[in-house]
């Protein structure tokens, strides 16, 4: 392994120590400005109401509510270098359980999502292209324009009230029948009860992809090479596939694996509004309950997934163009010094 491949990746390792410890110092200290009680919060105001002095500071001793945040990051930190992320308030169990517990629903919501908005998003903004100024192409821009203007929610909204109320074709929210035992869901019930969440955040995340893949192939048409495979006579679709698809590849891939993040965010409001029990929804349930542990670990999360979205863009740059990977760029610097040099 050479030295430029080892400090590439030690210099992603390091960006990705930076990330984390940045994530986690700042979501404590959100935390510990929200005016948010966690005590009331998850024992609720009657009860509280109800407690002695002594036993509400009994309560706020054994949940660390009353230390300093100085003193309660350091704690968590420490417990967190030894792979333990700390007890979360609001499901009273480990976090560790509550994040893998929901971690199998976000990831296959988000999953499908992405599949789905980069194909869908890829594809219309190529047929956009190829009908430049046409009905095609307005409305292709029409339905990015929306779409992109419209908050996710209210699009969740939207269509759980006319699929799921109106027409009754998918359920009104959870991620499996209610009232069924674990052993008697199937995949297909699994799959019924994702399909309407998956839906929202797939044409929510179609605008961002159509729009920059329009740009991208009607700039590719505009090219001196498909002007001169137009003279020779081949038409708008054929020189679009036979040479236009592998201009847009890697603007698409790089825009596509970008895109995590904002999948994330969606995924948050979709959970929500369906009461689709994955990491959002639970995010949503620790920050309203001041639970930080959780909070904080789904925020760790989350920025690992983003920097995994980022790095994979940066990675599949490099493979799609060889000029762009950082060890060779790497190189070539160096050779160049080298050559001055002589």
């Amino acid at each position: 392994m050479s030295y430029n491949v080892i400090r590439f990746i030690g210099g992603q390792i390091g960006r990705f120590a930076l990330l984390m410890g940045a994530v986690a110092v700042v979501t404590f200290a959100l935390v510990s400005l929200s005016p948010i009680d966690p005590v009331q919060a998850n024992v609720g105001q009657a009860a509280l109401l109800g407690m002695s002095e002594e036993k509400r500071a009994a309560l706020a001793a054994y949940w660390g509510s009353d230390a300093p945040v100085t003193e309660r990051f350091l704690a968590w930190a420490g417990a967190l270098l030894q792979g333990d992320m700390g007890t979360s308030l609001r499901y009273n169990a480990p976090v560790a359980e509550v994040i893998a517990s929901r971690a199998a629903n976000s990831l296959a919501l988000m999953g499908v999502a992405w599949v789905v908005s980069g194909a869908l998003g890829f594809a219309l903004g190529v047929a956009a292209a190829l009908n430049e100024g046409r009905p095609v192409d307005r409305a292709v821009r029409a339905y990015c324009f929306v779409l992109a203007a419209s908050p996710t929610f209210w699009v969740g909204l939207l269509l759980l009230m006319v699929f799921s109320v109106w027409l009754g074709w998918f359920p009104l929210g959870f991620s499996v029948p209610a009232g069924m035992a674990a052993s008697e869901v199937t995949f297909a019930d699994a799959l019924h009860h994702m399909a309407l969440p998956a839906i929202t955040l797939s044409v929510v995340g179609v605008a961002n992809v159509a729009l920059h893949t329009r740009a991208k192939a009607i700039e590719v048409m505009g090219s001196d090479f498909a002007r001169f495979a137009r003279a020779r006579g081949e038409s708008r679709g054929r020189v679009m596939v036979r040479h236009g698809l592998r201009n847009l590849a890697l603007p698409a891939i790089t825009l596509q694996c970008t895109q995590v993040a904002e999948i994330f965010g969606g995924s948050v409001l979709v959970e929500e509004v369906f009461s689709y029990p994955g990491l959002g929804q639970a995010a949503v349930t620790a920050g309203l309950g001041g639970d930080v542990a959780l909070l904080a670990a789904i925020a760790l999360v989350s920025a690992a997934l983003v920097f995994a979205g980022n790095l994979a863009a940066n990675l599949v740059y490099g493979l799609v163009d060889p000029r762009m990977r950082p060890v060779r760029a790497d190189v070539r610097g160096s050779e160049k010094g080298e050559g001055h040099d002589r």
